[in-house]
C-alpha cells in the first residue's frame, strides 16, 4: 500500500490591506515627512507567504486567516484566490480586517505599522484537517497560542513545520522544539538566541534542526543538520523590499514541498525574492514561478566574492 500524497502547503497567518505612502525618506521620530501618492496593496505576512509559496512556488497551497466584515476584506480573498491559495477563512463580525500602514521610501527602504484587527482573532478552532499537507508555514503575526497549537497538530500528524519568527519576540521552548525550520533575520536570530556575538555563536545557541538567516541585499546563511550552507544574494536594483522576506519564506517552503536539496531550495528562494525587490506592492510584488525559471537561468553561478563575504559574515 503507497503512502498518500503530501506535497501540499498550509500556511496559518495574517492577511493585511496594505496602505503604502512615498516619502523621499522614512521618518525619524518627530518627523513629518510630505509623502506622494498613496496605494493599497494586498499584504500581511501569511498571505504575502501563501500567494509566493502557490505562484512563485507552484505548490498546492491552502491558508488559515482571519477576515473581518468590510470592504477591505475583498480585495485580501481575491489576491489569494487568483494566485491559486484555497483559504479557509473565518469572518470576525464587528473587527476590521487587518491594515499595514507602510511608509516607502525612495531608496526603497521602509517602516511599517500593523494594525492587527481580525487576525487577533484567529484561534486554534479555524485550523483545516491536515490531509495531504506535508508542510506547514507559520509567522507571529497572529496569536501564539494559535501558532503553537498549529505546530503541535502538525507535529502530531507527521507534518514538518516551518515558522518564520517575525516579528521579533521571545518564544517558548516548547514551541521551538517542535520546528523543524526556522526563518529569522539577524535581528530576530539575535532575540531567539539571546546574544549578538556573531551568526555562528547564535547559530549555535538555537536548538531547531535547520535554521535559515536572511541577511538582506548580503544573502542568506543556513545550519542544515550541522552543515552551513551559503547563498549570495542576486544583485538587482529595489524599489520596494516590503515582501521580499516573505517571498524567500513562501518560496522556500514550497521548494521543500517539492523535495528540493537545501543548496537549490535556497537559490530558488533568493532569486524570488530579488524579483520581488524589483516591483511595487506586497503580493503584487510576488513573481510567477516561470519567471523565477528565467531568472535563474540567467544566472547560473554565485558571485565568488559575495559567496566570501557570506563566509566573513557567519563569523
Amino acid at each position: 500500500m503507497t503512502s498518500p500524497v503530501r506535497n501540499a502547503v498550509l500556511v496559518v497567518g495574517s492577511a493585511n490591506l496594505d496602505v503604502v505612502v512615498r516619502v523621499p525618506h522614512v521618518p525619524a521620530p518627530g518627523e513629518t515627512v510630505l509623502g506622494g501618492g498613496v496605494r493599497m496593496f494586498p499584504g500581511g505576512k501569511g498571505a504575502n507567504q501563501a500567494v509566493a509559496c502557490a505562484r512563485a512556488g507552484g505548490v498546492p497551497t491552502r491558508m488559515a486567516l482571519a477576515l473581518g466584515d468590510d470592504a477591505n476584506a475583498a480585495p485580501i480573498e481575491a489576491s489569494l484566490r487568483d494566485a491559486g491559495v484555497q483559504p479557509h477563512i473565518v469572518r470576525v463580525a464587528g473587527e476590521p480586517t487587518g491594515m499595514a500602514f507602510i511608509c516607502l521610501a525612495d531608496d526603497a527602504d521602509n517602516a511599517i505599522t500593523v494594525a492587527a484587527g481580525a487576525n487577533d482573532h484567529l484561534t486554534a478552532a479555524a485550523l483545516p484537517p491536515l490531509d495531504g499537507v506535508g508542510h506547514l508555514l507559520l509567522q507571529l503575526e497572529t496569536p501564539l497560542d494559535t501558532v503553537a497549537a498549529a505546530a503541535a497538530a502538525a507535529q502530531a500528524a507527521g507534518t514538518r513545520v516551518v515558522l518564520n519568527a517575525a516579528p521579533a519576540r521571545a518564544l517558548p521552548s516548547a514551541l521551538l522544539a517542535r520546528v523543524d525550520v526556522l526563518v529569522v533575520n539577524e535581528g530576530e536570530l539575535a532575540t531567539l538566541a539571546g546574544r549578538r556575538d556573531g551568526l555562528r555563536a547564535a547559530l549555535a545557541a538555537i536548538d531547531v534542526p535547520c535554521v535559515v538567516v536572511t541577511l538582506g541585499a548580503r544573502g542568506c546563511v543556513a545550519r542544515i543538520h550541522g552543515e552551513l550552507l551559503l547563498q549570495p544574494a542576486f544583485a538587482v536594483t529595489p524599489l520596494d523590499t516590503t515582501a521580499a522576506g516573505d517571498t524567500f519564506c513562501g518560496v522556500l517552503a514550497a521548494a521543500l514541498a517539492q523535495d528540493q536539496p537545501w543548496p537549490a531550495a535556497l537559490r530558488r528562494a533568493s532569486a524570488a525574492a530579488a524579483l520581488a525587490c524589483t516591483r511595487l506592492g506586497a503580493q503584487a510584488s510576488i513573481p510567477e514561478a516561470a519567471e523565477v525559471d528565467a531568472f535563474l537561468r540567467q544566472h547560473p553561478t554565485d558571485d565568488a566574492a559575495a559567496r566570501a563575504a557570506l563566509l566573513d559574515d557567519a563569523g
